[in-house]
């Protein structure tokens, strides 16, 4: 039986997009926002997922990890997915993809100026 390599896991879970990353407006998926801490996977099949959480107080984990689950239980050869989660406080900005990173750098910079702008603006124009 032929197993699937990490690189297709971690596309499978980019298919699973971070709700807060989709509710800011900048949609990532699990692997490009750095929230896979380890895939493993046995020779039999057997894929065991460790997902890193921006916070201990994330309230998607369920719909994390049954995403993980599915994405990744529909890969060819996996016979098995376990996924757990770390307690929430290692994750930061860094551990996104260099693209990512650009791509959050670019947004907050477009929100300052932004702010900067509209700051400008007379109290009548407001």
């Amino acid at each position: 039986m032929t197993t699937p390599e990490k690189d297709q896991i971690a596309a499978r879970l980019d298919e699973v997009k971070d709700p807060c990353s989709v509710t800011a407006g900048n949609p990532m998926g699990l692997a490009e926002m750095g929230l896979i801490k380890s895939a493993e996977v046995s020779d039999d099949g057997d894929v065991s997922l460790v997902l890193r959480l921006t916070s201990p107080f994330c309230e998607m984990i369920g719909f994390l990890k049954s995403q993980a689950e599915e994405k990744v239980g529909a890969l060819p050869g996996v016979r098995s997915v376990s996924v757990t989660t770390d307690s929430g406080f290692d994750w930061s900005p860094e551990d996104m993809s260099p693209e990512q990173q650009q791509r959050r750098r670019d947004r907050l910079a477009a929100v300052r100026d932004d702010v900067l702008r509209h700051r400008r603006l007379p109290i009548s124009a407001v």
